[in-house]
Formats: structure tokens, C-alpha cells, sequence
């Protein structure tokens, strides 16, 4: 139960800080989309450079769950350039391939969307 409430912890800091975020860079003129999406990945790449800091030194780790989770929310993109840039995760094949598979799947959304409004 206690790893839970650290779970839930995390994903609140990182969900507002990200929010935080997003609310700035909207606030300095650009579309929300494009807010939105370079505030999680920014957030996405901090956490992975974090989270392997951390490994390195036997600190408190960023649970999979929570890196998964800002994966899907949009930061597939650096989740994959921070597993590379930060050689973090790299050994774990399960690990990987949530991430490739989430990144293939946003991929394919964002084609299908881009095929749709085009008539």
C-alpha cells in the first residue's frame, strides 16, 4: 500500500508540474495542442534523466508504471530519445517494447487523424 501512495505522489508532481508547464507556454502564444505536447515531453525527458541519475546512485526511483504513463499521455517521442540519450532502460525487452508499442500506436492515431481531416 505504500508503494501505491508513492505511485500516486509522483504521478500528481508530475502531472501538475507538467500542467504548470503547458499553462506557460500557452500563455507565451503557442496553440495548446503544441503546449501540451512539448510540456510532457519535456517532462518525459526530465524523468527518464532522473530516474537513471537515481538508479545510478541508489536513490528513490521513478516507478515504470509512472514512466509508461507519461509515455501514453503524449511523450513517446522522448521516452524513446531519454532511453537512448540516458542509455536507461535499454537491457529491459518488456520495458521496450510497451514504449515501441505505445509510440506505434500514438503514430498510427496521429496518421489516421492526419488522413481523416484531409478529406
Amino acid at each position: 500500500m505504500q508503494r501505491h501512495s508513492f505511485i500516486k505522489r509522483v504521478v500528481g508532481i508530475v502531472l501538475g508540474v507538467t500542467a504548470g508547464l503547458v499553462l506557460l507556454l500557452w500563455q507565451l502564444g503557442l496553440p495548446p495542442l503544441y503546449a501540451g505536447l512539448i510540456g510532457i515531453n519535456a517532462m518525459t525527458l526530465l524523468l527518464y534523466g532522473f530516474d537513471k541519475r537515481q538508479a545510478a546512485s541508489g536513490g528513490l526511483r521513478i516507478p515504470e508504471v509512472v514512466l509508461h504513463l507519461v509515455a501514453l499521455l503524449g511523450g513517446s517521442p522522448a521516452a524513446l530519445v531519454g532511453q537512448e540519450l540516458f542509455r536507461h532502460k535499454t537491457r529491459k525487452v518488456a520495458f521496450r517494447l510497451v514504449l515501441v508499442g505505445t509510440f506505434l500506436l500514438q503514430a498510427g492515431l496521429a496518421y489516421g487523424y492526419w488522413r481523416l481531416s484531409r478529406g
